[in-house]
């Protein structure tokens, strides 16, 4: 059995990246990008950027309303907030590439 986890998106940043330090002592910068649901509205994934993945150049050139390819795999992170455990699915990326237009 093969199996694949591979995720490319093409959508638009849908709200200012922001950037937090874990307790590990690891940097990461959060965002979602939004993209078309096949004869739907708009669907706003999470995506996260750990640094030394993805170049620091990068990252800080994303913006909201920016058009981008971002591609990476899908995973489900799980941790503790003060409404107890939680867990997250999202794309951690391994590219983001700023698109000279929006994609259709």
């Amino acid at each position: 059995m093969v199996t694949v986890n591979v995720v490319v998106l093409a959508g638009t940043v849908a709200a200012e990246p922001v950037e937090r330090r874990m307790p590990s002592g690891d940097v990461v910068t959060e965002f979602r990008v939004s993209v078309p649901e096949p004869g739907k509205r708009l669907l706003p994934l999470p995506v996260a950027v750990w640094h030394g993945s993805v170049g620091a150049a990068t990252i800080q050139a994303i913006c909201k309303g920016d058009p981008v390819l971002v591609t990476g795999h899908l995973t489900r992170r799980f941790y503790r907030s003060g409404a107890g455990a939680r867990s997250l699915t999202e794309v951690v990326a391994s590219g983001i590439k700023k698109l000279e237009s929006a994609p259709d």
